[in-house]
This record gives structure tokens, sequence and C-alpha cells, in this order.
């Protein structure tokens, strides 16, 4: 049997770092029929390993990458059960073209996060704390054996930066939108105003394009939004998907959503919220989040 005919259609959640795709990995892992794979960053690479930012398109997906792509889910599909695989890589938030042209029978979530509140967790990732050996070591083993150096090279680099330098933070940490290396080298923008461009980039790059795609393989969402009704929007997701709810699985998601964690960008310097919020507020207000709020926070 062909691996075009054995695979099943993967399930695709698009959305920047910090925006709640963890906790979505996390609820899918949870239902009988999906194996969710948390973040294979490298296989996506294997197109072009050495690029220093993370926009690919459909131009990127050769016959090859195709073949290597498709047969790595092939493998994480049948060595979980043959469950059909929901994977979450934020970087493709800037490969939505890559990811449509390699699985065209693939459905996508996509996931929008209210940039303040992205910017408060994400900074606190930016630093440079301990590795996680596990997840170090699980992405070794995903890696294309032959690609590893491009990866051992930044390791090297990040844990200098950490035990030689002791700088608070990494060289880059999340999505490598183009020109991110340039900024972070002229020292034009802060880390957090970069963080807030990394939001900005990817949300412009996912909705251009997504529009492209045929819209009833899309599905739009707000992490507020869910998590104020986890229940009524994972009924809508299932069903997006074509997959079943039952009333175990809704307790539990029940069990795992916290709404109590909207407010933590309150913890923000207001100096911090006064240089970030000209360059968020387009792509809010295309998202439709108030703006208010900020603003009367920024006059006062």
């Amino acid at each position: 049997m062909s691996t075009s005919n054995e695979l099943k259609p993967p399930i695709f959640l698009i959305g920047s770092v910090r925006s709640g795709t963890t906790m979505f990995h996390h609820i899918f892992n949870l239902h009988d029929d999906v194996k969710s794979w948390f973040e294979p960053r490298t296989i996506w690479m294997y197109a072009d390993p050495g690029r220093r930012h993370d926009r690919f398109t459909e131009d990127d997906a050769t016959s090859r990458v195709k073949k290597y792509i498709r047969k790595r889910f092939l493998q994480f599909q049948r060595k979980h059960g043959n469950k059909r695989v929901m994977e979450k890589t934020p970087a493709n938030t800037l490969k939505v073209s890559y990811v449509e042209a390699i699985f065209p029978e693939s459905k996508m979530l996509y996931i929008i996060r209210e940039p303040f509140a992205n910017l408060s967790s994400a900074e606190l990732r930016w630093q440079t704390k301990k590795n996680n050996w596990h997840h170090l070591w699980v992405r070794f083993m995903e890696c294309p054996k032959s690609q590893l150096h491009y990866y051992i090279g930044r390791f090297l680099i990040d844990n200098f930066r950490r035990n030689i330098l002791r700088k608070k933070y990494f060289s880059i940490w999340g999505v490598r939108y183009k020109g991110i290396y340039k900024e972070l080298k002229e020292k034009k923008l802060t880390h957090e105003e970069l963080i807030c461009k990394q939001w900005v980039e990817c949300s412009r790059q996912a909705e251009e394009d997504l529009a492209k795609m045929d819209q009833s393989k899309v599905m739009r969402i707000r992490y507020e939004d869910f998590v104020e009704n986890p229940i009524k929007m994972y009924r809508e997701i299932t069903k997006h998907f074509d997959l079943t709810l039952t009333e175990e699985l809704e307790s539990k998601i029940k069990e795992m959503v916290d709404p109590s964690r909207q407010d933590k960008w309150k913890r923000l310097d207001k100096d911090v919220l006064k240089k970030c919020y000209p360059i968020v507020k387009d792509e809010m207000q295309r998202h439709g989040y108030e703006t208010t709020e900020i603003e009367n926070l920024l006059s006062d």
C-alpha cells in the first residue's frame, strides 16, 4: 500500500509561540483516536535546514521533500497505534503554504492570542534558563542525522551565552521571521519589541497564506474565546476535523483549561507597553481585540 493511501489526514495546529498551542497539544492528546506530535521542527526544515528564517512556501515543497516528510508522519502514525496525527510547530505560522502543499488533504486550526498576554509569556521563555534535556533528546532522535550539524551549532551558541557570557536572553527564541537576525545585530529593538514583531509577522503571514486556501479547511479561533467556553468551542473543533467528542473527554477538558491566566500581561512595565503598542495595534484590530483598556492605561 502506498504512503499516500496509508497516511490518515494529519491535523495541523497553526499558531505563534505562547499562543496556547501546547494546551491544545495536550487536549488533542486526550482523544482516543488522536496522537499529538510536539514540534518536530527539524523535519519541517528538511527542505533547507541552513535557512536563517522560518519562511517556507509551496516552492520549497519539492517531490523529494514531500516524500520525506509524509514518510516521517506515517512512521509516527504507525508507531502510535495508527492513530491520526495532530501536529503543532509554531514556526509553521510562516510555512502555511508549504504545509498545505505537502498535505493537501488536511485541515488546519489557527489559534491567535492577545499580543500582550503573548508578550508576557514569551518574554520569560526568551530568558536563558536550564536546558530541557528530555526535549533536546527527542529532537536529536527526530532530526535527519545528515543535518545535525546545523542544530548543534545553535545549541552550542545558546549554552555559551548562558554559561560563559551569562546573558539573560537566548540569541533567538521562537519564530524567526525574515530580518530578525539583522534587527538583533543592529539592536534597534528591545527584546520586548522583538517579541511583538514576531507576533505581528506570524499573524500577517499566516492570514495571507490561509486566505489562499479553501476556507472549508481552515478554522480560526482566539485563545481567549476558547478558555471562556472550552466545551462549546471544542465541539466545533472536533466537528471541523471529523472527530467525535465524548462526555468523558469534555470533563477532562474542563479540568485542564484555566481561564485565570489572561491578565498576566498587566505585570509588564508601562514603558514597555508604550513601545510595543504601536507595533501590534493594527493586528490586534484585525483579530477583533479591544484596544480601549490598553489605550486608557497608556494615557494615564
